[in-house]
């Protein structure tokens, strides 16, 4: 694809609240995106790198015979439980909504 028909929403200047110099060439450079507090978004070049450090990462497992698999973003909250984290961890967790009383 052409530089010219591809989305990089480049900054000439450095936003206010990147303090980093990664962070602000990511910012500037059209790589990434703040959605919000501590999330960010990854723009089309910030992509292209991602799939091409992982098709390095995959050959080079392949060429070892590793395997490659994928966990889940969501576990049940018995394993946190269990482990002592579920308390220590508070409102960092990803919880269910509650539920109002089935009367």
């Amino acid at each position: 694809m052409r530089w010219s028909q591809m989305f990089i929403p480049t900054l000439r200047e450095a936003p206010a609240e990147a303090e980093v110099d990664s962070h602000i060439l990511l910012l500037r450079g059209g790589f990434i995106r703040q959605l919000a507090a501590g999330i960010y978004s990854y723009l089309p070049l910030a992509q292209r790198v991602l799939n091409k450090i992982a098709k390095i990462v995959r050959e080079e497992m392949d060429r070892i015979g590793a395997q490659e698999f994928f966990l889940p973003a969501l576990h049940p909250a018995e394993i946190w439980q269990e482990s002592g984290r579920w308390d220590v961890m508070g409102q960092n967790l990803f919880l269910p909504p509650e539920r109002p009383d089935e009367s």
